[in-house]
């Protein structure tokens, strides 16, 4: 696994990734504790991975919370918050990773309340324990970001829908943020080879991954695009807060 982030360049800093315990936020939260960061690894239901994963990491010699929450949960976040500012006396930066809406059985409105109502409870339960110089980094697809000017497919449309809806809302945030001297960007990339979602669509809409490979020419894998997230975290903040990753010549304005 390459190092996009220099080795010792976050020692003293604490990162929290949401949903961490695997995939993206896996290797976003692994970055981050290569680069010396004190890290917390989120995970909903996957304690075992989750506590396989900071084992691996406490090898690098950084300190590794691990902390099942369930961030459509208010009081669950709020507790999660408390045992970060326990432990690490603060966040330094915070990754809004955790996503979902494609799941069966889970109600109508599951992928709102997921992707824009509880990211904002993550970030509201955060910014007290955040200091001046932090970052929070909000990662979404391009199928989401661009979802008002370019259709997606049927299937996913209420998960994109939902994801610009809590991207929407956080950039409403950003003044806000600004004055506690907080930044904040947003991280869009492609579908992602070897997600959940990137399976569930091709599931529901075989050769989508394939035709969509073909027309943007390549697709990120996993840990390609889970180290532009953790780069969003470090380096210069865009001017209109926003990190696209991969091709979007087939995508409209915004």
């Amino acid at each position: 696994m390459s190092q996009p982030i220099p080795a010792g360049s976050l020692s003293g800093r604490t990162a929290l990734v949401t949903g961490s315990s695997r995939g993206i936020g896996a290797d976003t939260v692994t970055y981050i504790a290569q680069a010396g960061a004190n890290v917390v690894i989120n995970f909903r239901n996957k304690a075992p991975r989750a506590e396989k994963l900071a084992a691996q990491l406490r090898e690098l010699g950084v300190e590794v919370l691990v902390v099942g929450a369930d961030l459509t949960d208010e009081a669950s976040v709020q507790a999660m918050m408390r045992q970060v500012a326990e432990t690490f006396g603060g966040l330094d930066i915070l990754v809004l990773n955790a996503s979902g809406g494609m799941e069966s059985g889970m109600g109508e409105d599951y992928a709102l309340v997921l992707n824009r109502d509880a990211q904002l409870n993550v970030l509201d339960a955060a910014v007290p324990i955040m200091p001046d110089g932090s970052r929070v980094v909000f990662v979404t697809s391009h199928q989401a970001h661009f979802i008002r000017t370019t259709p997606t497919m049927p299937e996913y449309e209420p998960v994109a829908l939902s994801k610009r809806a809590g991207e929407d809302a956080l950039r409403e945030r950003i003044p806000g943020l600004a004055e506690h001297g907080i930044g904040f960007v947003v991280v869009s990339g492609d579908m992602i080879e070897g997600t959940i979602t990137a399976t569930l669509l091709e599931r529901a809409n075989p050769g989508a991954i394939a035709g969509r490979r073909e027309s943007a020419g390549k697709l990120y894998n996993v840990s390609e695009f889970a180290a532009e997230v953790a780069l969003a975290a470090v380096e210069p903040i865009p001017s209109d807060n926003t990190r696209l990753v991969g091709d979007v010549s087939s995508f409209g304005g915004e």
